[in-house]
């Protein structure tokens, strides 16, 4: 009862922000929810940082430590393997050629750019496999500065909000059929509600196709973690660990969960709910998030991670549209 009190005011605040950026983002799709519930919870952090109010902190330390996890359990719970694995065979040369492009192109462009390994990676991952979900999902492995997740986070939303702007326009130019135009949206743009704001504007076919196409990509969120934990592991010389044991279990969790979706164990209808508690639930973490932030500390971080944004995002479309015309998607 003690920590439910002391935790209890955090928890509120995050639930709260969670709910308005959720409702909120029904009107601003292009933004959606995860962003909008980081601004919220920045705003709500000048506010108790100029009262000196502390009685929230342990509530919000609790949402940032503890739901990340059943937010992307729950997200599996909506990536059913064998309703997904006919459109994943389909779209596999085009998925796993940008997914290897973007990863040698992140890179390579990050070196040069001698950007912070945690930046790095949390605007890669975004950019080349879903946006927030695989932002929340990193950061849940890596552990990195609240301000590289903001950062990151901001560069996903200017993207995305350019490709729901430039993407149907230039499908109608280059005469992509809907699904040659659902596969370009659902591999190029980053997060599933820009994907879809992208696709019910070229046609109702396209923004059905993209958002299963998204899905798909959703499922690299597996092995991505696993690939950031050994690399942690293996910097760590954690070699007496068996390697069974270093997987993170929300990992474990999230391809089971999925595995069990795919199998009809859960009902259909159940679906969309789950969908929306973990939105929601990584909306409240990032919510929690946003209190932590300063303006300082994001004015820190520089141009870098947005221009290494920005050259991801170009080498993702024009390597997703090169490879869909080589493979006849058109």
């Amino acid at each position: 009862m003690t920590a439910l009190r002391q935790r209890g005011p955090g928890l509120l605040v995050a639930a709260v922000l969670a709910t308005a950026a959720t409702v909120l983002a029904t009107v601003l799709p292009v933004v959606g929810a995860p962003v909008l519930a980081l601004l919220g919870g920045a705003a709500f952090g000048v506010f108790a940082r100029r009262a000196g109010d502390e009685r929230f902190a342990p509530g919000l330390a609790a949402t940032q430590q503890h739901l990340l996890g059943t937010a992307i359990v729950l997200l599996g719970l909506g990536l059913p393997v064998a309703a997904v694995v006919g459109v994943g065979r389909r779209t596999a040369v085009v998925l796993i050629g940008t997914l290897v492009v973007g990863a040698l192109t992140a890179l390579v462009v990050g070196r040069l750019l001698a950007l912070d390994r945690e930046s790095a990676i949390l605007v890669a991952v975004g950019t080349t496999i879903c946006g927030a979900s695989a932002i929340a999902a990193a950061t849940a492995v890596i552990k990195p500065g609240r301000d590289r997740v903001a950062y990151a986070l901001g560069t996903i939303f200017v993207f995305n909000l350019v490709g729901v702007l430039v993407y149907p326009p230039l499908g109608h130019l280059l005469v992509l059929s809907q699904e040659a135009f659902g596969l370009w949206a659902g591999t190029a743009i980053n997060d599933t509600s820009s994907v879809l704001a992208a696709g019910v504007t070229f046609g109702s076919a396209a923004a059905h196709f993209a958002v299963i196409v998204k899905l798909v990509r959703s499922l690299a969120i597996v092995p991505m973690c696993i690939g950031l934990h050994l690399g942690m592991r293996h910097k760590a010389d954690a070699t007496s660990t068996p390697l069974w044991r270093s997987i993170p279990p929300f990992v474990v969790l999230f391809l089971a969960a999925s595995v069990i979706a795919g199998a009809g164990v859960i009902p259909p209808s159940w679906t969309s709910p789950l969908g929306h508690v973990s939105a929601w639930l990584i909306a409240a973490v990032l919510a929690a998030i946003g209190t932590t932030l300063t303006w300082q500390r994001l004015r820190s971080s520089g141009y870098r991670p947005l221009v290494f944004g920005g050259i991801l995002a170009i080498t993702l479309g024009s390597s997703g549209l090169a490879l869909q015309f080589v493979t006849g998607w058109r």
